[in-house]
């Protein structure tokens, strides 16, 4: 297959990998990624994948099958359109929304499964296949790549856990203005180092504001890459919000904390008074929370067996052989319209 990876966040990287690794290792895929520069002005893998900024010349590729960790993709471009997910926050506005530029929804793990393949039924217009996601095969690759780093860490600051602050960017769900006191008394009060990771897309007067508390405060770490999952599997506990991030730390089995946040049903403690933040953290780590992350891991992604690109490989190759690849979408002209707002057109039939 021709195959595009539609790498429009920092944070899709490492989501995307694994399907280029294991189509090197098969060796029958022709790989491109697009890189959308606005957001991802320096592309971390530029030296060892075959990539483009360019829309026009993900057209010319004719690909057969483009992976989407996102909402939208351009409907002009040729090939199957898989959505793959950017995480497991279901309870985040739009997870739910079925926009209609996909063709197929390769779903994390049984609660997924159950929902998209209920829309799927509704709309008749996408397929659904659960394999599990791509991260998750990152993680079976490198669990322990990190643990001399995290030790090295612990010993240069001479305390006992690594703690990591991942808020969401979103202004209406994220924490950032509630917790930096909290935060700098955790600190003080417990024997951690604090890492702050953001998303790529949080306000810069937030992101100054965190910064300046990680050059002034001892045992405050900010963390400057794309690589998320490195960190949380460096965590002893990770805090955060209404960001896909708690749910990779669940899968993960890390003690999770939260601040406001926005899911109906909860198995992790959620606080609303900054002050609740050490007790919190640790009634996180207590055996009645350790045994709902059991029941998340179940539910959310039991896929774990670094076999998720495999697996989303051959579903699309099922799809193509079953279906063929789709000339077009059923699109109404405000969604043709939002699409070519933000990726620009393209000339056709060269």
């Amino acid at each position: 297959m021709r195959i595009v990876l539609f790498c429009e966040q920092k944070y899709a990287i490492t989501i995307l990998a694994p399907l280029q690794a294991e189509a090197g290792r098969s060796g029958q895929h022709d790989v491109l990624w697009f890189v959308d520069a606005r957001n991802i002005p320096d592309f971390p893998l530029r030296e060892e994948v075959n990539w483009t900024t360019v829309m026009q010349e993900v057209y010319d590729f004719s690909p057969d099958a483009i992976f989407v960790p996102g909402n939208i993709v351009p409907y002009y471009l040729p090939g199957v359109k898989a959505e793959i997910f950017h995480g497991y926050a279901s309870e985040k506005k739009g997870h739910w929304i079925i926009r209609h530029y996909l063709d197929l929804y390769l779903t994390q793990g049984p609660y997924f499964t159950a929902r998209f393949r209920r829309l799927a039924a509704r709309y008749k217009d996408f397929e659904v296949v659960e394999t599990g996601w791509t991260r998750q095969d990152w993680i079976h690759a490198h669990l322990h790549d990190f643990d001399r780093e995290k030790e090295a860490l612990l010993r240069a600051h001479g305390r006992e856990e690594v703690v990591l602050y991942a808020p969401t960017f979103s202004p209406s769900l994220t924490s950032l203005p509630f917790l930096k006191e909290a935060l700098e008394r955790l600190v003080s009060e417990k024997s951690i180092v604090l890492l702050l990771k953001f998303h790529p897309l949080t306000r810069r007067e937030w992101v100054e504001e965190y910064r300046l508390m990680a050059s002034t405060r001892e045992h405050v770490v900010w963390v400057d890459d794309h690589q998320l999952t490195k960190y949380l599997l460096m965590a002893d506990a990770v805090i955060s919000d209404t960001s896909s991030a708690l749910y990779e730390a669940l899968l993960l089995d890390k003690p999770v904390v939260t601040y406001g946040n926005t899911a109906g049903e909860k198995f992790w403690p959620d606080i609303s008074d900054a002050r609740a933040l050490p007790a919190a953290l640790d009634e996180a780590r207590s055996g009645e929370y350790a045994r709902k992350r059991e029941w998340i891991i179940a539910r959310y992604d039991p896929h774990r067996d670094g076999q998720v690109a495999r697996r989303m490989l051959e579903a699309v190759s099922d799809y193509i052989k079953r279906h063929g690849v789709p000339g077009k979408r059923r699109l109404n002209p405000w969604r043709k319209y939002q699409c070519i707002k933000k990726f620009g057109r393209i000339r056709r039939g060269k």
